[in-house]
C-alpha cells in the first residue's frame, strides 16, 4: 500500500495545466412548500443561496484543494458573472488563472433550485452560448495555453462543450504536449472520441461511453471490448469509464481492465463529481503513482464530493479518511491543527444536533484516573473535545522537568482513545480561549475542583451549558508516577 503522507508531499510539488469551460454555479436552497396554482410545478420557499466556481473551474479548485498547483486557462464574457469568477479564482493561492475575455458571449452561468431537505434538484436555469470560440479567440486561448506546457507536469482538458475546447485547440494542445513528453487527460463531452486523438487518457461517464461506442457497457467484458476499439481510433493509452454507484473501470490499451468499486456513501449532490475524479486522477498520476492507485484515490474523492451539497472540493484530510484503514486514522483524524478546522468540525456536529463536551489537562502520563474522567465526560455528551496543554504551557505550570512526553506524543495517545473525538493543543496557561471558541454544552473536570474553580464555567453556563464534576480515582496522579519513576520505585 502506498504511503499517503509521501503522496501528499509529492502532490505539493506537482503542477497541472487545466484548460476548459469555466462556469458560474449558483445554488438556491429552500423547502418545497406547495404546488403552484399557475402551473403544475413545486414552489420553493428560498432559505439560502451560494455561488461556486463550476465546470473546468471546479476541476482547478479540486486540484488546488488537495495540494497541487494549477495553471488554469478558461473563457469568460465581459459581464458580472465573469467578474465574479475572476475574483473567486484570484482568491485561490494555488491557482494561476489565465482567463481570456470574449465580449461577444456571456459567461456560462447555471442556477439550480434545490430542495434542501431532500437534496433534490427541482429546476436549473442556464445562461450560455454553447458555440465554438471564434478563430480570433482560439488564437488568444492557444497563446495563453502553449507557453505554460513547459511549467506543467500533466495536462487536463475539461470539456463541457461550451466553446473553449474547439477541435483546433484540442489538437494543438495535445500535439504540443506529446512533443514535450507531457501526458494529457481528457474529460470528454464530444461523442466522437477521435476529437481527442493522441490524448493519454479519456474519462467518459457510462452514458457518454455508451453514446460514443454504441455498446451496452453492461459488463466488464463489454466495456473492455468497446474501449479497446475506441482507443484504437482515438490513439490513446487508456480509457476510464465512471459508472456512479457501480464504481469505475480503467482499460489500458492492449491490457487487462482494472475495476475499482464505489465506496458506500450517502449521496447528497452529484454536481461536479466528475470534476473531482478528473482532478484527482491528474494530480495522483502526475505525482508518480500508477493507474490503480490513481483510481482508488479518485474513487475515494468522488465519495467525499457527492456527500456534500453543491459543487464541492475535497481536502487531503477528507481523502485520507476515505482511503486509509480506520485504525490508522486516530492522530490524523482527531488532532486539530488550526482554528478553522476546529470551527468546521464543531459546526458540523452542531448542524447534526449533537451535544459537544469539553475537558482539558496535560495528560503527561495517561493513567486510570485520566481514563475515568475522559470516559465519564464522553458519557455526558455526543462528541468530546479534549484541550491539551502545549509543551511550553506544561513547563510553565509543572516546571522545567515536564512534560515527560512531548505534545505530539501526548496528543496521539489521547486520540487513540475511543472516548475522545477531537484533541486540540493550546498554548495558553488555561483553556479559556479554547472554551470561548467552542462554547461546549458540557464542561467536565475532576471532582477535586469546585464549580467556581473550573476555568470557563461562566462561558459555558452563559451559553446554556453545564459544568460536570467527576469523582477522581484516588491514588493516581502523574506527578507521583514521575517521582516514583525517578526514584526507581514504580
Amino acid at each position: 500500500m502506498f504511503n499517503f503522507e509521501t503522496l501528499l508531499q509529492s502532490i505539493e510539488n506537482t503542477t497541472v495545466l487545466c484548460v476548459g469551460d469555466l462556469m458560474l454555479d449558483e445554488f438556491v436552497y429552500g423547502e418545497v412548500s406547495r404546488i403552484s396554482p399557475e402551473a403544475p410545478a413545486p414552489v420553493i420557499a428560498v432559505q439560502r443561496s451560494e455561488i461556486n466556481v463550476g465546470g473546468a473551474g471546479n476541476v482547478a479548485r479540486n486540484i488546488a484543494a488537495i495540494g497541487a498547483r494549477c495553471i488554469f486557462v478558461g473563457l469568460i464574457g465581459d459581464d458580472e458573472a465573469g467578474r465574479t469568477l475572476s475574483a473567486e479564482l484570484a482568491r485561490e493561492s494555488r491557482i494561476e488563472p489565465l482567463l481570456v475575455r470574449d465580449a461577444s458571449r456571456p459567461t456560462t452561468r447555471k442556477v439550480r433550485f434545490v430542495s434542501e431537505h431532500f437534496s433534490t434538484h427541482m429546476l436549473r436555469a442556464d445562461w450560455e452560448t454553447a458555440a465554438p470560440a471564434s478563430s480570433e479567440v482560439e488564437t488568444r486561448l492557444l497563446d495563453a495555453i502553449l507557453p505554460q506546457l513547459e511549467h506543467a507536469d500533466i495536462v487536463l482538458l475539461s470539456d463541457y462543450a461550451k466553446g473553449v475546447l474547439t477541435p483546433q485547440v484540442i489538437a494543438r494542445v495535445i500535439e504540443a504536449a506529446r512533443q514535450r513528453g507531457k501526458r494529457v487527460i481528457v474529460d470528454p463531452k464530444s461523442p466522437n472520441f477521435e476529437t481527442y486523438r493522441g490524448a493519454t487518457l479519456l474519462t467518459p461517464n457510462r452514458k457518454e461511453f455508451v453514446t460514443a461506442t454504441r455498446s451496452a457497457a453492461d459488463t466488464l467484458a463489454s466495456i473492455a471490448a468497446a474501449a479497446q476499439e475506441a482507443m484504437a481510433l482515438a490513439d490513446c493509452e487508456a480509457m476510464l469509464v465512471t459508472q456512479s454507484e457501480l464504481g469505475m473501470t480503467l482499460v489500458p490499451r492492449g491490457g487487462e481492465p482494472i475495476h475499482v468499486p464505489a465506496l458506500p456513501v450517502k449521496v447528497r449532490d452529484v454536481s461536479g463529481a466528475g470534476d473531482t475524479v478528473a482532478a484527482v486522477l491528474a494530480v495522483v498520476l502526475a505525482a508518480g503513482q500508477d493507474w490503480a492507485t490513481a483510481m482508488r484515490a479518485a474513487s475515494a474523492a468522488a465519495a467525499v464530493a457527492v456527500s456534500k451539497n453543491g459543487t464541492a472540493v475535497v481536502t487531503p484530510a477528507e481523502l485520507r479518511r476515505k482511503l486509509l484503514p480506520h485504525a490508522s486514522l486516530a492522530a490524523e483524524d482527531k488532532i486539530i491543527g488550526n482554528e478553522a478546522d476546529l470551527d468546521r468540525r464543531i459546526a458540523e456536529w452542531r448542524r447534526e444536533g449533537l451535544r459537544v463536551g469539553f475537558t482539558n489537562g496535560c495528560f503527561d502520563i495517561l493513567h486510570p484516573g485520566h481514563v475515568k474522567v475522559l470516559t465519564a465526560a464522553r458519557g455526558a455528551c455526543d462528541r468530546l473535545v479534549v484541550g491539551l496543554n502545549s509543551d511550553a504551557s506544561v513547563r510553565r505550570l509543572k516546571g522545567e522537568s515536564r512534560p515527560v512526553q512531548n505534545e505530539r506524543a501526548r496528543a496521539e495517545v489521547l486520540a487513540a482513545l475511543e472516548a475522545v473525538d477531537l484533541v486540540v493543543i493550546f498554548e495558553e496557561d488555561t483553556p479559556l480561549k479554547l472554551i470561548t471558541q467552542i462554547v461546549p454544552s458540557v464542561l467536565v473536570k475532576g471532582g477535586d475542583y469546585t464549580r467556581e474553580q473550573v476555568i470557563g464555567h461562566e462561558v459555558v453556563e452563559a451559553g446554556g451549558g453545564e459544568v460536570l464534576l467527576v469523582d477522581i480515582l484516588q491514588g493516581h496522579s502523574t506527578t507521583s508516577l514521575v517521582e516514583k519513576a525517578r526514584e526507581g520505585t514504580v
